[in-house]
């Protein structure tokens, strides 16, 4: 009975054409929701980077400014001395 149903339903032509027009509906919304999901990924990576450089930017000044630290005692006072402090 059921198999009659559906040998039924696919032997017509109107059928047919609402089975073509709903899957080519389903692919173009199956696209679209992998492109948004792609594109939020690619957002999300965009982000991290951006966090990732602030990250070394402060590392590379920290790194700068201890290149420029006095390295002994008797340096750093002679710096506060000379006022360059």
């Amino acid at each position: 009975m059921i198999g009659e149903l559906l040998t039924g339903i696919a032997g017509s032509a109107w059928a047919r054409a609402v089975l073509r027009y709903g899957l080519t509906a389903l692919t173009i919304l199956m696209f679209l929701l992998a492109l948004r999901r792609s594109g939020e990924r690619a957002g999300r990576l965009a982000e991290q980077l951006e966090t990732m450089e602030k990250s070394h930017d402060a590392q590379r000044r920290m790194l700068e400014a201890a290149a420029r630290r006095p390295r002994s005692r008797d340096d750093l006072a002679q710096r506060l001395r000379d006022g360059q402090f």
